[in-house]
């Protein structure tokens, strides 16, 4: 664990990165951002969760990331992406491929997770302190919008595991991996897609606001 806190999380801005790095950012920060203002079937969001060693994205250590995308209101099974940092220890190198392999995944397109400060704090700190990049993507909460939109089922934010349990996709126990993670939360987003269209809430600008209200509100009333 030093070793991987050492290569993953080592402070301050990077003086260096290997060239092929430093291409694959360019390439991705030159890239255009995929219109939010489309209907939810045309658009690419892509979905992730982290493996962190504690729940403080300031001290604690990220493990894993995985992500999958829902495009045409589809999972898309060959559209994933995993890396376990663990396995990366002592690899400086490596960690920014990946990192950067991330940013490529993603492709600028909105970002759907379940509890933002926790998953968006420790990847800001990891693009910011291995890449020097500062990750503000745009983001749509689970946590927020699910009782917002399902307040019959639970109408304050509650853990995960409780929405597992209430739409019937297996026992909500907390024990799985990230991508396992990853897969839930896609199927919940489509079931939270629906809903939203019924709201008129259709486009991924729409959403974005909406998740950005909701967290808002709830935190503040």
């Amino acid at each position: 664990m030093l070793g991987l806190k050492k290569f993953l999380f080592r402070g301050g801005a990077p003086s260096s990165l290997p060239a092929d790095v430093l291409a694959s950012l360019e390439a991705w920060r030159s890239s255009a951002a995929p219109p939010l203002d489309e209907l939810h079937f045309h658009t690419r969001y892509v979905v992730v969760d982290i493996v962190s060693s504690g729940p403080n994205p300031d001290g604690d250590q990220l493990l894993g990331l995985a992500a999958g995308s829902v495009w045409k209101g589809a999972i898309q099974p060959d559209d994933t992406f995993y890396v376990d940092f663990s396995t990366l220890d002592g690899e400086g190198a490596a960690v920014d491929r990946q990192l950067t392999a991330f940013l490529i995944f993603a492709a600028k397109a909105p970002l759907v997770t379940y509890n933002i400060p926790y998953v968006g704090g420790f990847l800001q700190r990891a693009f910011k302190e291995r890449l020097g990049v500062n990750f503000q993507p745009q983001w749509v909460d689970l946590a927020w919008l699910l009782p917002t939109s399902f307040e019959e089922k639970g109408h304050r934010v509650m853990p995960l595991d409780h929405w597992i349990d209430v739409f019937g996709l297996g026992a909500g126990n907390g024990r799985r991996d990230a991508m396992a993670n990853t897969l839930l939360l896609a199927r919940i987003f489509q079931m939270l897609t629906v809903r939203a269209v019924g709201k008129q809430i259709d486009t991924a600008s729409r959403l974005i606001d909406e998740s950005r209200a909701s967290s808002f509100l709830r935190r503040n009333h």
